[in-house]
């Protein structure tokens, strides 16, 4: 992992607010407990209490609830730059687990260390407080994805909003991505079968405008997926830096 002065989270906070030397330092700080995980393997547990959040700095993970069939609902994917389990810091118990998608490595950031660095650095708890309110306008853009959206603009917005999350950190363009995730996670994540998300993603590719193949995300015609998809980013907010 690198410091935190050129880690992901570091260029996802710089869209809200200039961070200062001591506000990196504190930033250092909350990244020296260093951890790694196993695709596959949950690190946090429905129901868990008494957990740390992670500040994730490479891989992807899969945020989900898991139902009483058996079945799960994916909430949201964390790229680098994402924390997981912030709300669980506060609350006695996680309310969803949170899975590897790959082997990943993380920070992970005690309750006390993040109180001390809120008490320490306001402006850096408003920069996070930023970052958990984007998270929360992007669930509920998934909500009205999988509520009114039809599956061919569901999946358009979904592969754009990721590109969005992903050109903030440096790991896309309007070209495309590199993207771990298989039609299933695809299904539990945008409530559709695995079968229904093959030939939504074949639809769109023979019409000219993404191929998702190979753990590659290639947009073909962005404006036209964004027109498709009805897709306005103001929601994710990172036209610049609000705070000097």
């Amino acid at each position: 992992m690198t410091s935190a002065e050129h880690s992901a989270l570091t260029r996802k906070l710089s869209a809200f607010v200039a961070l200062s030397e001591v506000e990196l330092a504190v930033l250092e700080r909350l990244h020296q407990r260093r951890r790694s995980f196993v695709s596959g393997r949950d690190m946090v547990h429905q129901g868990q209490s008494a957990q740390a959040a992670y500040i994730l700095s490479a891989g992807w993970v899969c945020s989900y609830k898991l139902q009483a069939d058996g079945t799960r609902q994916i909430v949201d994917f964390q790229v680098p730059g994402d924390f997981l389990g912030l709300r669980s810091v506060l609350l006695r118990t996680s309310d969803h687990s949170f899975e590897p998608i790959v082997d990943i490595e993380a920070a992970e950031v005690l309750k006390s260390d993040l109180l001390d660095a809120f008490a320490q650095t306001p402006r850096l708890a408003t920069a996070i407080l930023w970052a958990a309110s984007r998270d929360e306008a992007m669930v509920v853009e998934h909500l009205v994805g999988i509520g009114r959206r039809d599956a061919d603009a569901r999946m358009a917005h979904f592969l754009l909003e990721l590109g969005s999350r992903l050109a903030l950190v440096g790991m896309g363009t309007k070209d495309g991505y590199d993207c771990p995730l298989t039609q299933y996670h695809l299904a539990d994540a945008l409530g559709l079968s695995a079968i229904h998300v093959n030939r939504v993603l074949r639809q769109l590719r023979e019409t000219g405008l993404v191929t998702f193949r190979d753990g590659h995300v290639k947009f073909h015609d962005y404006d036209g997926l964004v027109d498709l998809a009805e897709f306005d980013s103001a929601y994710l907010d990172q036209s610049g830096p609000l705070l000097k």
